[in-house]
């Protein structure tokens, strides 16, 4: 592959923008990734800051799943413990609580999983 803007010189790399290829003259490094020299480096630039963000968002919202689900778990636990200790005392309505136990423990699951998506 040769420069698209010296078709005479082999190119060294890709422009991370344009997808061009560029010879050593027209390269600029930008954030360890090549961009057309004066002509896309600030584009090139706010795309390695946007991906950087995205990644330590990514990281954020990992934690957040995470806490949901510990919670999530410990709320269940304790629900579907007080359905089935308070079963013979309140009967039926016993059964929603752990109903309701189980529901959470599955959100906790969820949770869980979701958070293992975004390491």
């Amino acid at each position: 592959m040769n420069c698209f803007y010296h078709t005479d010189k082999p190119a060294i790399g890709i422009c991370k923008h344009c997808q061009r290829g560029l010879c050593a003259d027209c390269a600029a490094i930008i954030d360890d990734v090549l961009a057309c020299q004066h002509r896309h480096e600030d584009a090139v630039h706010m795309q390695e800051q946007l991906t950087a963000r995205n990644l330590f968002q990514s990281k954020r919202v990992s934690s957040a799943y995470t806490r949901n689900a510990i919670f999530y778990g410990l709320v269940g636990i304790l629900f579907a413990w007080f359905g089935y200790i308070q079963y013979r005392f309140i009967g039926i309505q016993a059964i929603f609580f752990m109903l309701i136990g189980l529901f959470l423990l599955y959100a906790a699951t969820a949770n869980y999983f979701e958070s293992r998506k975004h390491k």
